[in-house]
């Protein structure tokens, strides 16, 4: 992903048994008690900005240069140690602030200085090998691990930038972002960015699989103290907990973030100019909520910015999906979009009422992330409160494992006027196709009763129909839909036989100016 390709992310946080990150007995703290204790410290008092200046050399490098600087695999700490390894992050072109990095090595804390013998200078960066780059810092780094092979280690998690963190499962490629915390997303007073200022990575054993990182995290309005455990598998998973203290009043808190790219896919109202049939890190919103219903929301790239949130209490988990895994979904050869990973989030505490909030953001560039998603509790986080927020933040495919009904698999979109009619309705007459494709509704016949259950909020819907498609495992529900007026309508559509639901609830919400 091209670094500039930033604009909101995602909060991390999780709830471990106590076996699983607690220190040693012993009589003095842990090393996230004390991040605990220095997080507390700093929101009992102002916040400092972090004014450190790089090198003169570096404080106008452009992309060009900065993606010339190379690490040295070969400086890779812990390389011939463990089956972990870090590679680190030169500081420099959007990554003026380095952040402080600390090594847990045989039970003893070390600061890791800058040394520029760990990185190459190639191509457009050459001339800085000539320069005195001390002091510069590392602006984040990365895991690697015998991931896909035993013979290799594969790049697999990455922390650089305020919050943000990446992370691929096997045979993936990366995609959409996660961040350690949102502040004020899409608010009218402009939105904060948390930052991780300082970590520590402790050493793994040898053949272990999974490693812990504890950072440090800080921005206007809070401070807080993370815990990271992070285990390796066909798809990566991370236990985060995430202490948080408030120096201000905060509006609107935004746990557990995801940020991703949509510009274009199958619901989009119009074809774009461009030999793709779609581009997008993420295809759809999933949610599965505390009643145990599970909802659907295809994304979209607006004209203006939309903002909705689905409420509930305590929810079983949400995510960011790339459900189309097929090269011919996507015809590009150089972004590889059907290797985007999903990521799904499970709370394990209770996060009690709210709503998770989805950011659509006009964008006229596959470069910009511009879909955002987060829980927002409803009691907002007042000045000195603390709180403990803990989940699970794990990668996956198309589907949930744990999702028991048929998926959407494709919703397609259109003016809903019938060919060669003489009088034609209003273009803000709109058919809707929603297919569905799995678990019991893929094995019924045609003779099956199966039936549509459609909601709008406003408007009118007609002709609502249910067919199974020749390859006898997909479903489709069509109808077509008459607006009221330019008033948007909020839609939720599922399948039943008999009343019992063979589908999760698709839901979208269709916005008549939209239309161009």
């Amino acid at each position: 992903m091209h670094p500039a390709r930033m604009l909101a992310a995602s909060l991390s946080l999780i709830w471990l048994a106590p076996s699983a990150w607690a220190e040693p007995e012993t009589s003095q703290p842990s090393v996230f008690d004390e991040a605990t204790e220095r997080a507390r410290a700093l929101a009992e008092g102002a916040y400092e900005e972090r004014n450190g200046t790089l090198p003169e050399a570096l404080q106008n490098i452009d992309y060009d240069v900065y993606r010339s600087i190379r690490f040295r695999s070969e400086q890779a700490l812990w390389e011939d140690q463990a089956l972990f390894s870090v590679q680190l992050f030169h500081a420099g072109f959007l990554f003026g602030q380095p952040v402080k990095i600390n090594l847990i090595e045989d039970g003893e804390i070390r600061s890791l200085p800058f040394d520029a013998a760990f990185f190459r200078y190639d191509g457009d960066a050459a001339s800085l090998a000539n320069e005195d780059l001390s002091g510069s810092g590392y602006s984040g780094f990365r895991l690697h691990y015998p991931l896909n092979r035993e013979d290799y280690r594969d790049e697999f998690l990455v922390f650089q930038g305020a919050s943000y963190f990446r992370m691929v499962g096997r045979d993936q490629g990366y995609g959409l972002s996660a961040r350690g915390l949102a502040i004020d997303t899409a608010s009218s007073g402009g939105e904060e960015f948390p930052a991780f200022r300082e970590f520590w990575l402790f050493q793994p054993e040898p053949d272990a699989t999974s490693m812990e990182i504890v950072a440090l995290l800080d921005s206007p309005s809070v401070a807080g103290a993370y815990h990271f455990n992070v285990h390796t598998g066909d798809q990566i998973k991370v236990d985060v907990e995430a202490r948080l203290f408030a120096r201000r009043d905060v509006n609107k808190l935004g746990l557990a973030p995801l940020t991703s790219m949509f510009m274009f896919g199958d619901v989009s109202p119009y074809p774009e100019d461009d030999f793709r049939p779609q581009v997008h890190d993420s295809q759809g919103l999933l949610m599965h909520t505390h009643a145990g219903e599970w909802i659907w929301r295809p994304l979209g790239n607006p004209r203006e910015l939309r903002i909705s949130r689905l409420h509930d209490e305590n929810p079983q988990g949400f995510g960011l999906v790339q459900r189309e895994r097929d090269f011919d979904d996507y015809l590009d050869l150089e972004s590889r979009y059907e290797r985007r990973p999903s990521h799904w989030i499970t709370p394990l505490d209770d996060w009690g009422p709210g709503g998770l909030e989805l950011v659509e953001i006009p964008s006229d560039s596959e470069t910009n992330d511009n879909i955002v998603t987060y829980w927002v509790p409803e009691e907002p986080l007042r000045a000195d409160e603390e709180r403990t927020f803990r989940y699970r933040i794990a990668t996956f495919d198309a589907n949930r494992p744990e999702e028991p009904l048929a998926s959407v698999v494709r919703t397609r979109q259109g003016w809903g006027a019938i060919p060669g009619q003489s009088d034609p309705p209003p273009r803000s007459r709109r058919q809707f196709v929603v297919d569905f494709r799995g678990e019991e509704l893929s094995t019924l016949h045609d003779t099956h009763p199966v039936a549509a259950t459609l909601d709008v909020s406003s408007g009118e819907f007609h002709e609502l129909q249910v067919h199974r498609l020749p390859d006898g495992e997909t479903w489709r529900a069509t109808f077509r839909l008459e607006p009221d007026g330019d008033s948007p309508t909020d839609m939720r559509l599922k399948l039943t036989l008999r009343d019992h639901p063979l589908t999760e609830t698709w839901n979208y919400v269709w916005n008549p100016n939209e239309l161009r």
